[in-house]
């Protein structure tokens, strides 16, 4: 294995340039490098919703999407720019209800400009102090996803073979980037990921670029691998982690965690930190996309006619199935995830 001091593609792919956004479309990478050039905050939701990023790319591309409409508001007065901002927020939020990042990304960028020390700020004034703030949480989230991956490192062992499951993002990144730095040696198996593929697509080549010949598997060969004895660990992101320990991820995920416990093989969670607002899993919604989505692999349909779709695209992972959840403060017991608050923000 080779490391690599290049960051990976996929590591940036949500720019804003003076006139517009543009977001790296992972819906046909590594195929293409198409990036979707976005104008206003509303096309930022829609490639939101339509899958053009995902995963932790979301919350770059709703701090991205909050500078726009800040610009759009620039000639508006006080009060018609702030609830053009929470407007804009609102929609972001809206795009992927189960992922908090976004609606944190948001919160962060109202709570440092109209909803905080600039209520009465022109929309001139906004388009300066909301760039500001966008760019401020971009660089918290990069720190918080490198101090999850130095925690989650540790627990990885020289020479382990790590099963992933969908596509990671930062978090993986950055738990890979401090295994190389700690000498560690490190092996991959990644699920596919129907029906967008992510992990064949996104995770694969990503591990490709950090020096890895990772061994991709269907979905469907989880537990398999697992008896096989071919994979020392599991290791997936998360999309939400309630209070109380529950895991919400990609569809899927429950299955690897269920296999993982039958066959003794310990399952990491990686996420800055639980979700507050969520004290157990009744408090999180879990989206349902179109079920036509299944019926289809990179635009071409998969099945006949007469057949119908179903797509809930995240299950939940109960905390006895996880070993532990790695935030950005350590790696904490499912159960006792909430201890993330007790320990000082110090990384």
């Amino acid at each position: 294995m080779k490391t690599t001091a290049r960051r990976p593609v996929l590591a940036d792919s949500v720019r804003i340039t003076d006139d517009a956004v543009e977001i790296l479309d992972r819906r046909v990478y590594p195929f293409e490098h198409r990036w979707v050039r976005c104008a206003t905050s509303e096309d930022v939701a829609v490639a939101i919703e339509r899958m053009v990023t995902q995963s932790t790319g979301p919350s770059f591309a709703a701090t991205a999407g909050m500078v726009l409409a800040a610009r759009e508001s620039r000639d508006e007065p006080p009060v018609l720019a702030a609830a053009r901002l929470r407007g804009a927020g609102d929609r972001l939020i809206a795009t992927r209800p189960t992922n908090n990042h976004i609606r944190d990304a948001v919160h962060a960028v109202l709570a440092a400009t109209v909803d905080g020390p600039l209520p009465e700020a022109s929309g001139a004034e906004l388009v300066e102090a909301v760039t500001q703030a966008a760019t401020g949480h971009d660089a918290a989230y990069r720190a918080s996803s490198a101090a999850l991956g130095r925690h989650a490192a540790t627990l990885l062992e020289d020479g382990a073979r790590v099963l992933t499951h969908c596509w990671a993002d930062t978090y993986l990144i950055a738990t890979v980037e401090a295994a190389q730095q700690a000498g560690k040696r490190l092996e991959f198996v990644c699920t596919e990921t129907r029906p967008y593929l992510q992990g064949a697509r996104l995770t694969a080549p990503t591990l490709v670029e950090m020096g890895y010949r990772p061994t991709l598997i269907t979905d469907g060969m989880v537990a398999s691998v697992l008896a096989d004895g071919l994979a020392d660990v599991a290791l997936t992101a998360a999309d939400r982690v309630t209070m109380d320990g529950h895991v919400v991820n990609k569809v899927g995920t429950l299955g690897v965690a269920l296999a993982a416990r039958a066959f003794d093989v310990p399952y990491y969670v990686v996420i800055p930190a639980p979700d507050p607002r969520a004290p157990g899993i009744g408090d999180v919604v879990i989206e349902r996309r179109d079920g036509d989505e299944v019926l289809h692999v990179l635009g071409r349909r998969t099945a006949g006619e007469g057949v119908t779709g179903h797509y809930p695209a995240f299950d939940a992972t109960p905390p006895h199935l996880v070993t532990r959840i790695v935030t950005e403060r350590g790696a904490f017991r499912a159960e006792r995830v909430s201890e993330h608050f007790e320990v000082p923000g110090n990384e």
